[in-house]
């Protein structure tokens, strides 16, 4: 049943086609600005902002619409909400007019900001920090509020927190007429110019229906292990991240179809749910894509978006590995056995045709990486190629205007990112205006000492805290902010620990009590979501390892000091450590293991990464005899598998 209240009007459906050419408008700026030439930086900018702006209220006012429509409630308060709504958009233009018209009278003149000039920049720092609100929660306002009142108030906190004072001028210089920090600052000119087109290349890549030949072919990979439709899971999710780069979209990209099937198989509906949750927080950790975090790291370290790719690689596949070893090992705890392929599941010639959506565009960016071309440039080219290549799908050449929408939805994208770009942006300012990041980073190795170790574990509760409930950027930014010169301090280099925080802004996401991965998962399966955060936490357990491995053996990120002979031992030992591992915290390997064998396990697993020779080399040979124990043992008490459900 519908009520006609829930009908658009005519104004509204007005306002929507108003926004869609904005939003096209967006869209368009960046391509030209990523492959055709370059825009003045303020003003690529001020335009970026103020049509993310218009987009962001608009997003905002779907969102409150679809809820009162779930909710079947008449609209309260309608006219006083689209008041509310009119009026920041208003404040929110004038305010990035003002960031333009002062950037282009320092360009001509000597030209200080003023008190009147303050107004503007307040208005602007409270629009943008509403709609960041609105549309990331209260965690990520909470950070941009933080940075102003620190600024405005912190003169009068106690001891290490306190600063020397900014005015009102001061702050709005700060905060918003800087082209190096604050809200327009080098972490803004970055998403524009670099990230905005990987993110509208990924929406586009799954509407042009690549992901559905993903799945089949993840299927096809899996149909002859235990786990099946589960290592199926992620196999695809790995794919669905290079796509997205976000979690919740591979949730929802895979998971509404990978989810039933791996119940159906006879896994727990808190283990399906759990499974799908932490491979999809894994597909921003796989090359050759990896999202806007990778991107943004790598104009950060200044040392290649190819090279973070190669650096990526084998500590996202030792994850993976530790997934399909989790999945295994339930398998063999819940006595689930191979099944035999369903035609539906079987590669069809459309779907090899269909590959090439997938296939073509991947090459592009690696090849123009590789042959020098900048990373903008790599995802331009990729975007062409796919829009090309699109047709060959049938459902396209039936259907072009899913082109057209997918376009519109990655620039909507673009444009609630860089709403929480700008609540960043106002915490860099913040934190680079009053110096808190060294006293915090100060104060990080005091508590540390001169350990590594511990310097990394302190960094890994940080990281982990701060990035609870944010997005995997955000956290990132946020995480490397205050943890990042802390690590450095004691040798590590630039990329290893952007690297380890980066990990951690991802691990976020799966950690209780603010799990969203979990919670996004745990509907799609009926399970109950704390229980699946929980789940989730134990699977992804790799991934609060893997970062402690590459900090001591940076050697696993190739670029970095690399030697064949050592790189090829600590991948066997971390292999070996993994399996170990994920069968401890399953308490099951081909059998029930007693307790003493979970504890020599988890003790085996941790010394097989130990530094010295005389530690690890006596861990393998305890390791193989655990092994080889439980071979032994599970010869003689063979287990009766379970027919699936």
């Amino acid at each position: 049943m519908t009520d006609s209240f829930h009908e658009p009007s005519v104004g509204t459906r007005t306002v929507w086609y108003s926004v869609a050419a904005v939003a096209f408008a967006l869209g368009s700026i960046t391509l030209y600005s990523s492959g055709v030439g370059l825009i003045d930086a303020k003003l690529h900018r001020a335009v970026g902002f103020a049509m993310a702006l218009i987009i962001a209220v608009a997003v905002s006012q779907k969102r409150r619409a679809a809820k009162q429509a779930k909710l079947n409630t008449r609209p309260t308060n309608a006219p006083l909400a689209l008041l509310i709504d009119a009026l920041l958009v208003i404040a929110g233009l004038w305010s990035v007019w003002s960031f333009y018209f002062v950037q282009t009278q320092m360009e001509v003149a000597l030209y200080d900001v003023t008190d009147k000039d303050a107004w503007p920049a307040l208005a602007g720092l409270v629009v943008f920090l509403e709609l960041c609100r609105r549309l990331w929660g209260w965690g990520l306002f909470a950070v941009g509020a933080f940075g102003v009142l620190y600024l405005l108030f912190g003169q009068d906190l106690p001891g290490l927190l306190a600063h020397s004072g900014f005015s009102l001028k001061e702050v709005a210089e700060a905060l918003w007429y800087n082209t190096n920090k604050g809200v327009f600052g080098s972490i803004t000119n970055i998403v524009l110019s670099t990230v905005f087109i990987f993110i509208i290349f990924g929406v586009l890549l799954e509407g042009t229906g690549a992901g559905d030949t993903l799945l089949k072919f993840a299927f096809l990979a899996t149909r002859k292990t235990r786990g099946g439709p589960a290592h199926a899971a992620i196999l695809a999710s790995s794919f669905f991240g290079t796509m997205s780069g976000s979690t919740v979209a591979n949730i929802v990209g895979t998971g509404t179809f990978t989810i039933p099937m791996i119940k159906k198989r006879g896994f727990s509906p808190t283990f399906a749910a759990g499974i799908e949750a932490t491979a999809s927080s894994g597909g921003q950790i796989m090359p050759p894509i990896m999202g806007a975090a990778a991107l943004v790291m790598a104009d950060l370290t200044g040392v290649g978006y190819l090279n973070i790719i190669i650096a990526a690689l084998i500590p996202a596949l030792f994850y993976y590995f530790s997934l399909f070893s989790a999945v295994t090992v339930e398998a063999r705890r819940q006595g689930i056995e191979v099944q035999v392929m369903t035609m539906d599941d079987r590669i069809t010639r459309d779907d090899m045709i269909n590959s090439v959506l997938f296939v073509g565009p991947i090459l592009v960016v690696i090849g123009s990486l590789i042959a020098g071309l900048s990373t903008s440039k790599a995802g331009f080219y990729a975007v062409v190629v796919l829009l090309v290549l699109s047709f060959v799908n049938p459902a396209v050449r039936r259907e072009p205007l899913r082109l057209w929408h997918s376009f519109l939805k990655g620039a909507e994208s673009g444009a609630t990112l860089l709403i929480a770009i700008a609540a960043i942006g106002i915490l860099v300012g913040s934190l680079d205006s009053t110096g808190l990041g060294l006293k915090l980073a100060n104060v990080i190795a005091s508590i540390r000492g001169e350990s590594l170790f511990s310097a990394l574990l302190v960094a890994m509760v940080g990281a982990l805290i701060l990035g609870m409930g944010m997005p995997t950027l955000p956290a990132y930014l946020i995480i490397i902010l205050v943890m990042g010169p802390a690590i450095q301090e004691l040798g590590v280099s630039m990329l290893t620990a952007h690297m380890f925080v980066f990990y951690y802004g991802v691990a976020s996401s799966l950690t209780p009590p603010v799990a969203i991965a979990a919670y996004a998962a745990a509907p799609i399966a009926g399970a109950n979501p704390l229980m699946t955060a929980f789940m989730s936490f134990r699977l992804g357990m790799a991934k609060f390892i893997i970062p402690f491995v590459f900090a001591f053996y940076p050697t696993i990120l190739i670029i970095e000091q690399f030697d064949l002979l050592s790189f090829i031992g600590i991948v066997a030992r971390t292999c070996f450590c993994i399996w170990l591992f994920s069968s401890a915290l399953s308490a099951y390997d081909r059998r029930k293991l007693s307790v003493l064998e979970i504890g020599l396990r988890f003790a085996t697993a941790f010394a097989m990464l130990a530094l010295s020779a005389w530690v690890y080399l006596p861990a393998i040979v305890l390791g193989v005899l655990l092994i080889a124990f439980d071979r032994f043992k599970s010869g003689n008490t063979p287990s009766i598998p379970r027919a699936a459900t």
